[in-house]
């Protein structure tokens, strides 16, 4: 692992700082801190290293997935295992074997990642998964977003708190600019790597990356980006919680039969288009949790536009939307169910 320093004007941050930071994570058990040997993970390490010494705060660990991608990489999670051995956290390397994906490799790599360290998470007793996402990570993620035509969900970008594969997943530095993280650990003499793929244009983010000094010149900067996340996700947090009143309001109490579900969905037409949305995400939810994230988002909103428009005319309407058939009765109810397996998807005249 070299310790080359990177040019940055950039303050370190702060034990206080990093004190704040971590306060929501003080009454957890176990901290899992996911660390790549790339200076955002190593600073992030170090300084939750100090922070977990005090009396009563969480336990510590760490893990590196050793992803095979390059030949240096296994000497690098050696590195890392090192580098804990020294701050005096115990350390686990966990390696994403098998075949590798021809195509889409970063996507697949991310999958194992959160994968393999959620496993690990389980493993050493539930704990909660911490990594170092940066404000500048965060912006490039709502660029991305925005770019493939998310919503306003989409649009909040990362949580500070959220879940990967069944684990708590915890972003406490995103908030702090990856300039600062850089400039912690050179600060510290902590040895770090720079990962050649995080330069390589092949690569979406890469890219969006190379487009940020562009945008802060015209003062879109990481800065603002996270400021509209946070607002963003205040605005989500208020609409998803209408959603969740309006369903409850619809919901018909008989059963629609094994797996399906009704609701008065006449009662909605008066409802702005973002609950109707909404309601109809929490009820496709219901019937198939998980499903596909419902396609894309314009054929949710073809979706719900053409019930609407039968619901107040009083007309009945059959669609099909991510693994659920839709029916609309001329009285305005709405049955779901799962569609049969070979049927998934949208049917044509929904889009």
């Amino acid at each position: 692992m070299s310790a080359a320093p990177i040019a940055t004007h950039s303050a370190p941050v702060s034990l206080v700082e990093a004190g704040a930071a971590f306060e929501g994570l003080s009454h957890e058990a176990t901290l899992l801190v996911a660390v790549s040997g790339g200076p955002d993970s190593v600073a992030l390490l170090a300084l939750l290293a100090t922070w977990a010494q005090a009396p009563g705060r969480p336990s510590l660990q760490a893990a590196t997935v050793d992803h095979g991608l390059r030949p240096e990489s296994a000497a690098e999670v050696a590195a890392v295992a090192s580098l804990c051995a020294t701050l005096g956290v115990g350390h686990a390397s966990l390696c994403w074997e098998g075949s590798k994906p021809a195509s889409g490799v970063q996507a697949g790599a991310r999958r194992a990642r959160y994968a393999l360290l959620a496993n690990e998470a389980r493993r050493i007793g539930g704990a909660v998964l911490v990594t170092a996402h940066t404000l500048d990570d965060q912006a490039e993620t709502m660029l991305m977003r925005l770019a493939h035509g998310s919503g306003p969900s989409g649009l909040a970008g990362m949580r500070v708190r959220s879940e990967v594969n069944g684990v708590p997943l915890v972003r406490p530095l995103l908030g702090i600019p990856k300039a600062r993280l850089i400039a912690t650990a050179e600060a510290r003499g902590l040895p770090f790597v720079h990962d050649p793929s995080n330069g390589d244009p092949r690569f979406e983010r890469v890219r969006w990356r190379e487009v940020m000094p562009v945008l802060a010149e015209q003062g879109l900067t990481a800065e603002r980006f996270g400021r509209l996340a946070e607002r963003v996700a205040r605005l989500d947090g208020a609409v998803a919680q209408r959603a969740r009143d309006v369903l409850a309001s619809v919901i018909l109490s008989d059963e629609a039969g094994e797996g399906g579900f009704r609701l008065r969905f006449s009662g909605l037409t008066s409802e702005p288009e973002e609950i109707v949305l909404r309601v109809l995400a929490l009820a496709l939810d219901t019937v198939a949790p998980g499903g596909d994230g419902h396609g894309r988002l314009e054929r949710l909103e073809a979706c719900a536009a053409a019930l609407t428009e039968a619901a107040r005319a009083g007309l009945a309407l059959r669609r099909t939307l991510s693994g659920c058939v839709l029916s609309l009765g001329r009285d305005g109810v709405l049955a779901l169910h799962l569609e049969p397996p070979r049927r998934r998807g949208v049917h044509p005249s929904a889009l």
